[in-house]
């Protein structure tokens, strides 16, 4: 496992409500090959020095992973990038498309915003510091914010409900306290935010679970205090959401920088 402590990673002073940003540089000296574990929110990259990382069989300089992606490894020879976590509810109108047409897919943000990217890009390259990218990405989030398609109030709400609860609200309950019908919720749901309220609760559980592994805390409390059945309710979760075990998955790096990348 490549040492993580060697990375160099930035933080913004502040950032809007729903966009989480963090700025990522990476050594160089020997390839490293990550493996990018599901997160509910939708994950933008940018790779800013003209070095593309390695995804699946296709080399990419910007990378969009829909919410609840499979787990996907990425290898690079160093990297310098700027990293979004957005909020479904953001996602939508800032990528211009229903985000049901990105579930479980890893594309270039090329191939949704064009030559929007590749402008971008070359900001980022051109700019000294750190807080200069967060500006040139957070006045991008603007734009295309003003020019974009709005989630529906009652999709907003059972979202907020879902992460709010860490994924362990009812979600059959939903339906009935937006008053819709349990098919409009769950068709408008999935069209907007990519998983049904079922998949989208279990993905923040697993999580917040997850995330209290990486912290030290035993699978048995995580279990027990999570949601799960049982401790081998979490282990199947785990292994569905990571692919490893939970003790494997407590070490991945992505996972181990997340309270310097993603504080709170």
């Amino acid at each position: 496992m490549r040492d993580t402590a060697a990375w160099e990673i930035a933080r913004p002073a502040r950032t809007r409500p729903g966009a989480d940003l963090a700025g990522f540089r990476i050594p160089g000296d020997r390839p490293a090959e990550l493996r990018a574990i599901p997160h509910p929110a939708v994950t933008v990259a940018i790779e800013f020095s003209g070095r593309p990382v390695a995804v699946g069989g296709r080399r990419m300089t910007s990378v969009v992973a829909g919410l609840g992606f499979s787990v996907f490894r990425v290898r690079a020879e160093g990297v310098d990038c700027v990293q979004l976590r957005l909020s479904p509810l953001l996602a939508h109108p800032v990528l211009g498309l229903p985000l049901a047409e990105l579930r479980g897919q890893v594309l270039s943000l090329d191939d949704l915003w064009g030559r929007g990217t590749s402008a971008l890009r070359e900001r980022l390259h051109d700019a000294r510091t750190w807080p200069a990218r967060f500006a040139l990405v957070e006045a991008e989030l603007a734009a295309r914010l003003d020019a974009g398609r709005t989630v529906d109030p009652e999709v907003a709400w059972v979202w907020r409900e879902i992460l709010g609860s860490h994924g362990r609200v009812r979600v059959r309950e939903l339906a009935a306290r937006t008053g819709w019908s349990r098919q409009r919720l769950w068709s408008r749901f999935g069209a907007q935010i990519g998983l049904t309220p079922k998949r989208a609760a279990m993905l923040v559980r697993f999580d917040h679970a997850v995330h209290r592994l990486v912290r030290g805390h035993s699978a048995a409390r995580v279990a027990a205090e999570g949601g799960y059945a049982d401790q081998s309710h979490l282990h199947h979760e785990i292994r569905a959401f990571t692919g490893t075990t939970p003790v494997a998955a407590a070490g991945e790096p992505w996972l181990a920088v997340d309270e310097r990348a993603w504080p709170g």
